[in-house]
């Protein structure tokens, strides 16, 4: 067996990289779910940028976190579930709660907005876990980026208005994790998302704000949305 294949090195390894003080702040600073940059997180653990470069990459090698380029940022999170697990049990342990992250971007862009051609913000977020909810929409791979609709969800879109056969010959991808920068986990993005930003607009579900990149929610849409799909609107 190789040493590196040993069970009690890899947890002895795994161990030390959460039992570094810094390191710590960082991973339980991601048990929210929300995504965090680099800078973020080198505030979190009180370090400098350079320092915190190098605790992300241990974190990295060690898979407990993964990195998603968006832009020209690039943002951390838990690699998956069972590390949330485990911090979670630690914290138990420890007697100690979490912290919640707290978005800064204003309230009119965050309740909802677009994010290119499909829906983002509060909104687009919520829309997100009520199709997974539905069970309209699933991962291809535990743990991937990217969604397959479900025979359901097949049914489900189509009923809402959704052109599936179009949305399949995009040239693009069909339905992806695309993180949201102000609540920092994901929305629908590719064609599916799309097509389902089309769809409120045509069904008047939603209106553009003039001049910037927030949408209304309708009264109509309030009601569509819940009843349809299980998404909860406060404000519109």
């Amino acid at each position: 067996m190789n040493a590196d294949d040993d069970p009690e090195r890899q947890i002895a390894r795994i161990a030390a990289a959460v039992g570094d003080t810094a390191r710590s702040r960082m991973l339980y600073s991601l048990m929210s779910g929300h995504a965090r940059t680099a800078t973020e997180l080198a505030l979190v653990a009180g370090v400098t940028p350079a320092t915190a470069s190098a605790h992300l990459n241990r974190l990295k090698s060690e898979q407990l976190i993964r990195v998603v380029a968006q832009g020209k940022h690039r943002y951390y999170s838990l690699d998956n579930e069972r590390v949330a697990d485990v911090l979670e049990s630690l914290t138990v342990l420890a007697g100690r709660s979490r912290h919640d992250f707290v978005p800064n971007t204003p309230d009119h862009l965050r309740a909802a907005r677009t994010c290119y051609d499909h829906l983002a913000g509060t909104l687009g977020v919520s829309l997100h876990d009520g199709l997974f909810a539905l069970k309209w929409l699933a991962r291809d791979v535990p743990d991937g980026d990217d969604y397959a609709m479900t025979r359901k969800g097949e049914a489900g879109l189509a009923a809402l208005g959704v052109d599936i056969q179009a949305a399949r010959q995009k040239r693009r991808r069909l339905a992806f994790a695309c993180l949201d920068w102000s609540e920092r986990r994901p929305h629908v993005g590719g064609a599916i998302g799309a097509a389902l930003l089309h769809v409120a607009l045509k069904k008047k579900w939603v209106a553009p704000e003039r001049e910037t990149r927030a949408i209304r929610v309708t009264a109509l849409g309030r009601r569509e949305l819940a009843s349809r799909l299980g998404v909860s609107v406060v404000d519109g």
